[in-house]
């Protein structure tokens, strides 16, 4: 069943993507990670507000923070005000923020009986896996939307050209693949809601505080560079910062920041696909 003929409601067996269908393996493999994904956005569909909830946080870094700062001059960001600096900072935390605590609902699935159906379907791992992870992008599309919209009534100097709001877009559903991904794999590792929550909250501040999102790398201590060279989401800031901004520069090329966080992406898809069976385990 393709997504256009419309879906059976999700945790049906007929729901169950690859279920009775042929073909090659490429379009097999698109259609299975969209109707993984399918089934996600539906759940954010009935439940909008978790959207706005989830935006609380990002934008009173905004408003607060950015603010604050911004009339203290205490962080060197070269020609860019504070606030404009921050904004892609936030931007790449509330993806993170969605997508770090993603792999709890692989847990409320298997405990739901529906992991199971996506475990004995036709379908690949790999797809399975994608597309949990594109729906994460899609959520942390959502929150975008708003932060973009906070920070241009902020006064921050935007760059709303289509060719550059098309790279945020792209640079935010791959980080937010990359660290949905990641989630997945602590869930299938540590099996257990209160395990996961407790290594969610670990990693979170660390990857968030160990990157270019609120202050540059080079007045971090040498050993924090060290982290935050090897940090995803410097990688992802990075970006975000030469095509959010009217005057934004990237600080290790954009070819680099995209090389780096598709090729993450494709390795933790890769260990993802193949510890995915064990979270029933």
């Amino acid at each position: 069943m393709s997504l256009a003929q419309g879906a059976p409601p999700a945790g049906s067996a007929e729901h169950v993507p690859g279920a009775g269908r042929y073909g090659s393996p490429v379009p097999r493999f698109v259609e299975d990670a969209l109707a993984i994904a399918d089934m996600e956005v539906h759940k954010l569909r009935h439940d909008p507000a978790e959207v706005f909830t989830r935006a609380v946080q990002p934008v009173l870094w905004l408003l607060i923070f950015g603010e604050v700062m911004e009339r203290t001059h205490a962080i060197p960001t070269g020609n860019l005000a504070y606030i404009d600096y921050l904004a892609p900072g936030v931007l790449a935390q509330s993806a993170l923020f969605v997508s770090i605590f993603y792999g709890i609902a692989v847990i409320w699935e298997r405990d739901l009986g529906v992991l199971h159906k996506f475990l004995v379907s036709p379908s690949s791992r790999v797809a399975i896996v994608s597309g949990k992870a594109a729906s994460a992008g899609v959520r942390a599309l959502a929150q975008g939307t708003i932060v973009y919209i906070v920070a241009a009534a902020l006064g921050v100097d935007l760059r709303l050209t289509v060719l550059a709001l098309t790279g945020v877009i792209l640079v935010l559903l791959l980080g937010a693949a990359l660290f949905a991904t990641f989630s997945l794999i602590i869930a299938c590792l540590v099996k257990t809601r209160e395990r996961f929550m407790g290594m969610g909250q670990v990693l979170t501040m660390p990857l968030f505080f160990a990157s270019s999102a609120i202050y540059p790398i080079v007045i971090m201590p040498r050993w924090l560079q060290a982290f935050a060279h090897i940090n995803p989401l410097t990688y992802q800031v990075d970006a975000l910062r030469t095509l959010m901004l009217a005057h934004g520069r990237s600080a290790f090329g954009l070819g680099t920041d995209f090389a780096v966080l598709v090729g993450v992406l494709l390795a933790l898809t890769a260990v993802a696909a193949r510890i995915y069976p064990r979270v029933i385990t």
